[in-house]
């Protein structure tokens, strides 16, 4: 049988998603969970690997097993063989044909900054900072451009290996709450490093570094080396993924953290 699960995570405690030579990592410590409560080792595949210090509020992935087991003790069993770090919110039993990465329709990303002349503490590897304020209106002006499908070069990074760089952005916006400034996006997929490198490009319309007008040139130029530079990954969070109802996965997406005292 094919199980589909939605678990969020606290990226800055692994190596991203991926099994590599540095542990630990997300995929990682939940095949070790797995194969602790299904008594047999099973790949785990998600629906958009993330890099080392980058969250997730609910990642999707998908895994086989013959074993039988109720939902509740699926999730007890794997929460219970999960670091503090990580932690399954759902189980479902799907068909054959669904997986996590190729049946997803559309994915969502948030980027938080935390924006005040102080630095952080408690929250430090769980947003990104800017001592410079930023005009969040104008950040949010100068990201319309980006809406729809556009061949992305300008915002993709160099390692990335997808066949061609043409990706369609459903929704995107800027808003602040009190000192934390978000950038939420939702597109049918993204590039290595796309969010992080267009959140780098809007911090520097929102400091007054750039003209709003400037995010549409380099759109347009698709040349890497006219953006700005990739902002830290502590302030990404992969928020979800969306599939058909087909596959009766759960729709709502949790409630973003806001932050202690910060918003």
């Amino acid at each position: 049988m094919r199980y589909a699960i939605g678990l969020e995570y606290d990226g800055s405690q692994f190596y991203g998603w991926q099994i590599q030579r540095q542990e630990p990592t997300v995929q990682g410590c939940l095949e070790q969970a797995v194969a602790a409560v299904a008594d047999h080792e099973a790949r785990v595949t998600c629906s958009g690997r993330t890099d080392t210090g980058v969250h997730a509020l609910c990642q999707v992935a998908h895994f086989d097993s013959d074993a039988h087991r109720e939902e509740r003790s699926w999730i007890l069993g794997l929460n219970s063989n999960l670091p503090a770090g990580i932690s399954v919110l759902w189980i479902r039993n799907v068909d054959d044909s669904f997986h996590a990465r190729f049946s997803a329709f559309a994915r969502s990303y948030r980027y938080v900054i935390l924006n005040r002349w102080i630095r952080p503490a408690l929250d430090a590897k769980r947003m990104s900072w800017c001592r410079t304020p930023l005009d969040a209106d104008k950040m949010d002006r100068a990201a319309r451009c980006l809406m729809g499908e556009h061949d992305f070069t300008s915002f993709r990074a160099r390692a990335c290996q997808a066949r061609h760089a043409v990706r369609e952005i459903q929704q995107i916006a800027v808003s602040r709450q009190g000192n934390l400034v978000s950038l939420d996006v939702t597109a049918n997929g993204f590039l290595y490093h796309m969010v992080r490198n267009i959140a780098g490009s809007l911090l520097q319309v929102g400091s007054g570094e750039q003209e709003t007008a400037w995010v549409k040139e380099v759109l347009q130029k698709m040349d890497r080396t006219l953006a700005a530079p990739t902002a830290p990954p502590e302030g990404l969070y992969f928020v979800g993924a969306r599939y058909p109802e087909q596959y009766g996965l759960p729709s709502e997406t949790p409630d973003f953290p806001r932050g202690r005292g910060l918003s």
